[in-house]
């Protein structure tokens, strides 16, 4: 293998993780092309202030209403067959919309229609795929295969995609969607070439999904790190929701820096998130994950104080670039954390109550951000920001040693994985 090669896909992490790899990065570019191109096809139908904002509502409903769902179904079947199912039924609705283009037929009541569709058969694929990272690399190399996908994610869907994506529809309203096809069709041939056990992981199931759901739950309920872990994304997402939602007017009309300087400060969290990810190699094996997940939770804290108090946009842009590279280093640890703890057979609806939790937290504060801000100013989410985010890692801060080293001592979760 080329020295490149090595140092994105290591060798000691095998083979199956270099295809779960390529066609992370794959769908991830195909995600972020549509994350520019979506709303650009929503504004072509449509300027109602409603239906924009119905357009970002259906992209997070499918999670609030089946990501338990999708969870438990990860854990019952073939999770690479759910994977492929759900990403050429992803294919069949692009290739739909791009025929409504096409024809001259597409309308806001299609478009909506297709993302909420989309967004439905995204949960079940990004459920999914969520299980198989530790289904293919050994626990002590957990840390390290997030880092490649956290760094997927966000070159190809943060940096990546959306300005491919608004280029092609500038070209044609059609192409970033015929783009988006083809790069999910890549991602199901690589996963078809991934070697996995078949079946489900947990072998004959005899009961119901609901069942399976509130198994889940109550597994969670009972680990006492895993509670407490997901309680601090649910209540972390709430804060950061309520002040991200009034971003762009805060950006604009507090630090008035205009709409390039609203684009450059959403992008500069994406910019420090790269940083994070050359640098998280050469820095995680000095810390510990504890250390890193108080870190990570007291740089949130300091943020949001510091994007309350900031006056001027060249500050903000700063604070964002590093905001992206603790989010970043947060996301890569706190999945692993999680995968480290969580047996297989329970990493679907694990993890499906993480993302509902953080969907929840986020609609949750996006719903309580604009009433503060309109009520006590455009600095005021900051502010709630910071003093909740302060109270609950005050709540939580001696937890954190014990929710980073969960199941280290479980031998049941040191076995290592046949590479094949």
């Amino acid at each position: 293998m080329s020295r490149l090669g090595e140092a994105l896909a290591p060798t000691r992490l095998g083979t199956p993780f270099r295809w779960l790899m390529s066609a992370s990065w794959s769908s991830n570019i195909g995600d972020g092309i549509a994350l520019a191109a979506g709303p650009l096809l929503v504004a072509s139908q449509t300027r109602s202030p409603t239906l924009v904002a119905m357009a970002a509502l259906l992209q997070r409903l499918p999670w609030l209403l089946l990501g338990l769902w999708a969870g438990a179904i990860a854990d019952r079947l073939d999770r690479k067959r759910i994977i492929i199912v759900a990403n050429a039924l992803r294919v069949l609705v692009v290739v739909a919309l791009c025929g409504f283009i096409v024809s001259d037929q597409v309308s806001i009541g299609i478009v909506l229609a297709t993302m909420f569709v989309y967004g439905v058969c995204e949960v079940f694929a990004d459920s999914t795929t969520g299980t198989l990272l530790p289904m293919v690399v050994r626990r002590d190399d957990l840390r390290t295969g997030q880092v490649r996908l956290q760094a997927g994610f966000l070159t190809a869907n943060q940096l990546v995609g959306p300005p491919v994506g608004a280029f092609l529809f500038a070209a044609g309203m059609v192409w970033p969607f015929v783009t988006q096809v083809l790069l999910v069709v890549v991602a199901i041939g690589l996963v078809s070439r991934m070697e996995l056990p078949r079946g489900g992981v947990r072998g004959a199931v005899d009961t119901h999904v609901r069942a399976d759901i509130v198994d889940g739950l109550r597994w969670v309920r009972h680990h006492a790190a895993m509670r407490t872990l997901a309680l601090v994304i649910l209540t972390f997402n709430i804060t950061w929701g309520a002040a991200w939602s009034v971003l762009v007017l805060y950006s604009l009309d507090h630090l008035h820096m205009g709409a390039v300087g609203f684009g450059l400060l959403t992008t500069a969290s994406a910019v420090g998130g790269v940083l994070a990810t050359t640098n998280f190699d050469r820095l995680s094996p000095r810390f510990s994950l504890a250390t890193l997940m108080k870190v990570c939770l007291l740089a949130e804290v300091v943020t949001h104080l510091a994007l309350a108090l900031a006056t001027t946009g060249w500050v903000a842009i700063i604070i964002m670039t590093v905001f992206g590279a603790y989010a970043f280093t947060w996301g890569t640890v706190s999945n692993t954390v999680r995968q480290r703890a969580v047996p297989t057979a329970y990493q679907g609806r694990v993890g499906s109550v993480y993302m509902t939790g953080l969907f929840l937290g986020l609609v949750i504060g996006q719903a309580i951000g604009g009433p503060i801000a309109e009520h006590w100013g455009l600095t005021a989410p900051f502010w709630f920001a910071f003093v909740g985010t302060a109270l609950i890692l005050a709540l939580v801060w001696r937890q954190l040693g014990s929710i980073a080293h969960a199941g280290d001592d479980d031998p049941d979760l040191k076995g290592h994985p046949d590479h094949g």
